[in-house]
């Protein structure tokens, strides 16, 4: 979506509604960086003080986030995941993994019911893609790939609402599974190859009960994992 001049009348304001079109969209990816300074000048048609004003303000709410010496790059797509990030950072990775595991419940559940032939080559895909991640022991990608493997099943639920969530909960989830992907765990439970396999072979099969009792079987396998690591960090009583 190309920037447009902006009308005078609130300038700023809606600068700011095309800058987070542009975020919403996925145009500017999260993760990536926006165009420097000159440019949003120059295609806004309005002022350097509009357009730091603008990117300031996206910067408090937490779609943005500036980087010293480097540029200012898109931090989360919406209010909401950038709220899910604060909360999150506060949060325990074991209660992050129990909010998960019941959006994953359910979008596994409905995706059994609903879908389409399409979204079952979307998911077999994506479980490729974490296979070629494990393999290359490429740990961000690993952990890219297995978003997207859960984005699908929540696609493929065909639950706008549910979608969306996941959509702004796995903004935020990326730190969690990073604990996971990088703790002491056994290679099994880390990449948990067989659980998704199994998750998608039940959606395949368009058994609703299988599917979510394979979600749940993956994400419980995991949480376990971290609760006995937590525990073993834990000094005993006196």
């Amino acid at each position: 979506m190309p920037l447009s001049s902006a009308p005078r009348p609130n300038l700023v304001g809606t600068v700011i509604s095309q800058l987070e079109a542009l975020i919403e969209s996925g145009e500017w990816a999260v993760g990536s960086k926006i165009p420097p300074e000159p440019v949003l000048v120059e295609q806004l048609g309005v002022g350097r003080n509009t357009v730091r004003e603008a990117v300031r303000a996206l910067v408090h709410t937490g779609l943005l986030e500036p980087r010293q010496g480097d540029g200012t790059y898109v931090r989360s797509r919406s209010e909401l995941a950038a709220a899910m990030q604060r909360r999150l950072r506060r949060s325990a990775t074991l209660d992050a993994y129990e909010v998960r595991a019941s959006l994953e419940r359910d979008a596994a559940r409905y995706a059994a019911l609903r879908r389409t032939d399409d979204d079952l080559a979307a998911l077999r895909a994506a479980l490729g893609g974490r296979t070629r991640a494990w393999q290359a022991q490429d740990t961000e990608a690993l952990i890219e790939a297995d978003v997207t493997f859960h984005q699908k099943v929540a696609a493929a639920a065909h639950n706008p609402v549910l979608a969306e969530l996941y959509d702004y909960f796995s903004d935020a989830l990326r730190s969690t599974l990073s604990s996971v992907m990088r703790a002491p765990l056994p290679d099994a439970v880390r990449l948990q190859n067989a659980a998704h396999v199994t998750i998608v072979d039940a959606i395949a099969a368009r058994d609703p009960d299988a599917a979510e009792q394979a979600a749940v079987a993956h994400l419980t396998e995991a949480s376990q994992a971290l609760r006995g690591l937590a525990d073993a960090d834990t000094p005993p009583h006196p």
